[in-house]
């Protein structure tokens, strides 16, 4: 079985694909809070709240992942 070369390593669009992943996390951050005026139970409440909090942790990840994408393409 004969191997075909790996894909090359581009990165060239990175900053702009992390980017759509902040816009969309932010999006089902604000959907997911309007989602909890409607809500009765207190564990989804709680479980909402819990999703946001690792959902503003991502952003954090991806706005520093985009700094040191964009630091890159800068090099």
């Amino acid at each position: 079985m004969a191997w075909d070369k790996p894909n090359p390593d581009d990165r060239s669009d990175n900053v702009e694909k992390l980017q759509g992943m902040v816009q969309h996390t932010i999006e089902n951050i604000d959907r997911a809070e309007e989602s909890m005026a409607c809500t009765d139970s207190e564990e989804q409440l709680q479980s909402i709240q819990a999703k946001n909090e690792r959902r503003r942790e991502s952003l954090q990840a991806f706005r520093s992942e985009i700094k040191d994408e964009a630091n890159q393409n800068n090099q």
